[in-house]
């Protein structure tokens, strides 16, 4: 027996020397609690890694000891125990603080993700002929072009009031005729048809479209063929005569009736460039509210009346208001354009011509006001447009567009609000 651990009985064992924390030791005891009789032999320590301290009161009071020493004391198993219990744990409140302030972080990632917000598509579009809002299959429709009557005999005319572009200029004698543009309305009566001249058909390829006429001047018929224009001529069952009415003023068409000959001739839609467009602004203080062109005679002379509450143009020609034959409705266009154009005789016939290609003056109204400025076409194929006194695009407004070649600037006269 080692006699180091012997200690007299009559004696009180000299204290040692405290050791240094070791990792296993036992906790310091007072040495009279030891049996003297018997050597002190060191107490095997168990580390509970539970978390229960109901025992703690009844233990003795033990110094504390270095976090790191202490860990540095665990056993390989017991080290990964408690760095995975603190990973656990510091998870739990770093979860539970970004539930309670999502807002605190930016990049905390969204515990509830948003929902995708519907993407609506529009059911509508802007009709790349008037610029109303129509459906979008309606913008695939060809433009078709129809010549139609304004002789006193002809009127009211059917169906012109559903066009979406309308030119007038004389045809012959100072009787004018029109060449109306249709694509997303489709009206079920439109006439009298009349025949073609060759300054209509430099408007009408600017926009792609066939013609529908009964016959035409010498110039005219060549141009169709010149030009490779699709024709709709009056003798194909396409067009129909009404017995309401003297000849040549009757003939008549349809809208279905034009389509299917196009359909059945493979005339497809032809891409062209519309008007620019613009939303409607109606003038608080109107400065166009009468307009006149004086056009040829008192028969055929044009008046216009602003209408604020529809922000339009009532139309009358000859004195009176210009009527459509079904609707019983007074022509009303959004947009009236007076293009200065020179006008001469051009065949023994009295058959008229216009200086349609190149640029001249013009006056656009809308929204009760005038703009000056100038009309433009560079070639039969190029689309007419139109420039303000700066050089920029008129956007004109959505709805019936109505433009009259007028011979000079004083036969387009205008007057503010009384």
């Amino acid at each position: 027996m080692n006699n180091d651990f012997l200690v007299p009985q009559n004696k009180k064992p000299t204290p040692q020397p405290e050791p240094i924390d070791p990792p296993e030791a036992p906790a310091d005891e007072p040495m009279d609690a030891i049996d003297a009789s018997e050597p002190a032999a060191p107490k095997p320590i168990k580390i509970d890694m539970s978390l229960d301290d109901s025992n703690d009161k009844k233990a003795p009071k033990k110094k504390r000891r270095n976090p790191k020493q202490w860990f540095l004391g665990l056993t390989k198993k017991q080290k990964i125990i408690t760095v995975i219990v603190i990973i656990l744990v510091l998870a739990g409140i770093i979860g539970g603080l970004l539930l309670a302030f999502p807002g605190n972080t930016a990049t905390a990632p969204s515990v509830k993700k948003a929902a995708k917000a519907k993407v609506v598509k529009p059911t509508t579009e802007p009709s790349k002929l008037s610029g109303l809002q129509v459906k979008p299959e309606l913008n695939k429709r060809g433009v078709t072009g129809v010549m139609i009557e304004n002789s006193v005999f002809a009127r009211p005319q059917a169906g012109i009031i559903d066009a979406g572009v309308v030119f007038e200029a004389i045809a012959e004698g100072g009787i004018t005729r029109f060449l109306a543009l249709f694509q997303d309305t489709q009206p079920d009566s439109i006439g009298p048809v009349r025949s073609v001249r060759p300054y209509y058909l430099d408007w009408l390829q600017g926009f792609g479209a066939p013609i529908a006429h009964a016959g035409g001047s010498a110039a005219g018929l060549n141009k169709i063929k010149d030009d490779n224009i699709k024709d709709i001529n009056d003798n194909v069952p396409t067009f129909f005569r009404v017995d309401n009415r003297e000849a040549p003023h009757n003939l008549f068409t349809t809208s279905a009736k034009l389509d299917s000959y196009r359909t059945k001739n493979n005339y497809p839609a032809v891409a062209f460039k519309g008007f620019p467009r613009k939303k409607e602004q109606p003038s608080a203080k109107p400065t166009a509210k009468t307009i006149d062109f004086a056009i040829s005679s008192s028969d055929f002379n044009v008046h216009y009346d602003y209408d604020a509450t529809t922000n339009s143009y009532k139309r009358s020609v000859g004195g009176a208001p210009h009527m459509d034959e079904k609707s019983k409705v007074q022509i009303s266009p959004k947009v009236v354009i007076a293009n200065i154009m020179s006008y001469t005789i051009v065949d023994s016939q009295g058959h008229s011509g216009y200086n349609t290609i190149g640029s001249g003056q013009s006056y656009i109204f809308q929204d009760g006001n005038v703009t000056v400025g100038s009309w433009e076409k560079t070639s039969s194929t190029a689309q007419i447009t139109f420039k303000d006194s700066r050089g920029n695009d008129v956007k004109l407004n959505p709805g019936n567009t109505w433009i009259s070649a007028v011979n000079n600037a004083p036969s387009v006269t205008y007057t503010p609000a009384p």
